[in-house]
């Protein structure tokens, strides 16, 4: 009996959508570190907060007296509505997918939904047409997205960046005092330590977190052109400007007043920037350390499984920070776009910013996968300690910088000059050499004592103290 022939669902263009056919990383092959954000920035959730401000509006509504034709809700009609919100289910939200398919607007989706939840409600019925009431899809859209973006802040992304800010203070606290050749320009420059390093990338971590935490987001609820044009013909008693800013408020968001149909997205804009940033010194670290990790100075620790290269076995290669440089630059990518984009729209609105929001979540995506590999890789480091002396021990030039600076301390002529003429280009200097020239300076005894005990490794100035600066 010949094979059955498949269908055009089971052929392998067609594949049904798995963590293995997903056409994004983020969904498939990283699927498991970023499954987090998915309640938060998928459809569903976009759906799930529509919903939510869509309740808020109706029950604002509700309690505005200057509306008589909506009668205040009981609370077993407030307690009705709160549930619609809090309960919101995917099977909710493929209900909403089918009206849509239906309406093709999705937005009018979200309220034929509405209304048939309040049809089935504690008498709520005969206030049904109240749900949207006066609202244009970009009032709730605005709101939706800036709770979608709240909640991926509070919940996922500033969590999981406060970690990485405490691990590289602890990396920081623990090797305070072990001291490391500097390098500037890629040479050998004044020495410093290893805490001090990290201490450098904990503090702009943490700085431009709270830039992050300090962009206040906000929302608008003002109708179709954002002049309450209707709001005022159908009930002018009401304080509309008001109503909107204490139900926008409600919401912890700021209250966008003056707009067109859209808000204008310069919070958002500022948010992305904001990430962008923090992304940009998580990108410096991943660059530095693995030029260390090529140095020798740190090395890796390996599972015992792990492989590191399909040829070669020796290998431990710094993929963790290679992936976390990678996803920097699709997630500053994507975000540069997106905070260009966004506080874009001719006249009053344009569809143009409509599809390039839904990728909000693409730039948490990506940040939390950088954020989480950059974590891993600090986790398996090592520091090899002969190595760090080994370099410092070659390059006693370095110390020229002290012994220029105490002779110009004692007005000696041409002090820079002559320990150019020592030292420059000179990788054969030893430190005996570099102590000779000290012995013949006329300078104070107890100044050329200090010079005579120096070493490359102690040369690191207040380094300690800084890497343990709380």
């Amino acid at each position: 009996m010949p094979a059955r022939a498949k269908s055009a669902s089971e052929t392998p263009d067609r594949a049904p959508l798995s963590e293995l056919t997903a056409l994004s990383p983020a969904d498939g092959r990283y699927a498991g570190k970023t499954q987090i954000l998915r309640g938060i920035f998928s459809e569903f959730g976009l759906m799930r907060r529509r919903v939510a401000v869509e309740v808020r509006w109706f029950k604002a509504l509700a309690a505005c007296a200057q509306i008589p034709q909506l009668p205040a809700l009981s609370e077993e009609q407030n307690i009705f509505l709160d549930n619609i919100a809090a309960n919101f289910s995917p099977a909710d939200a493929r209900t909403i997918k089918k009206i849509e398919s239906q309406t093709r607007h999705d937005v009018k989706a979200v309220e034929y939904f509405l209304k048939e939840r309040l049809d089935a409600g504690p008498g709520l019925a005969p206030a049904r047409e109240f749900v949207h009431f006066a609202c244009t899809s970009e009032d709730i859209n605005n709101l939706a997205c800036a709770l979608m973006l709240r909640d991926g802040l509070a919940q996922v992304l500033l969590p999981a960046l406060d970690r990485l800010s405490a691990q590289l203070e602890r990396h920081a606290g623990h090797w305070a005092e072990l001291p490391m050749l500097a390098r500037t320009h890629g040479q050998a420059a004044s020495p410093t330590t290893v805490g001090k390093e990290f201490r450098v990338f904990a503090a702009r971590c943490k700085n431009l977190a709270r830039q992050i935490t300090g962009v206040q987001l906000g929302g608008k609820i003002n109708g179709a052109t954002g002049n309450y044009n209707a709001h005022i013909i159908a009930c002018p008693a009401v304080d509309w400007r008001a109503l909107s800013a204490e139900l926008v408020a409600s919401l912890g968001l700021a209250h966008h007043d003056c707009t067109t149909q859209v808000a204008p997205n310069d919070d958002i804009a500022a948010l992305l920037h904001a990430m962008c940033r923090f992304n940009s010194a998580l990108l410096d670290m991943n660059r530095d350390l693995w030029g260390y990790i090529a140095l020798g100075y740190f090395g890796q620790r390996a599972g015992k499984n792990e492989v590191g290269s399909s040829t070669m076995p020796h290998k431990i290669n710094p993929i963790d920070f290679e992936n976390s440089e990678g996803n920097i630059g699709i997630a500053n990518a994507l975000a540069q776009h997106l905070a260009a984009q966004l506080p874009l729209s001719r006249w009053q609105r344009d569809l143009s910013n409509s599809t390039v929001i839904r990728n909000l979540g693409l730039v948490f995506a990506h940040t939390l996968l950088a954020a989480a590999a950059a974590a891993n890789g600090l986790g398996k480091l090592t520091v090899d300690r002969k190595a760090l002396a080994r370099d410092l021990e070659h390059n006693p030039q370095v110390l020229a910088e002290a012994v220029q600076t105490v002779m110009r301390l004692h007005g000696i002529r041409d002090s820079y000059e002559q320990l150019k003429e020592l030292t420059r280009g000179k990788s054969e200097l030893t430190l005996e050499e570099l102590r000779g020239f000290v012995r013949g300076l006329k300078i104070p005894g107890r100044d050329k004592q200090r010079l005579l005990q120096l070493a490359p490794h102690s040369y690191t100035g207040m380094a300690a103290d800084i890497a343990r600066r709380p």
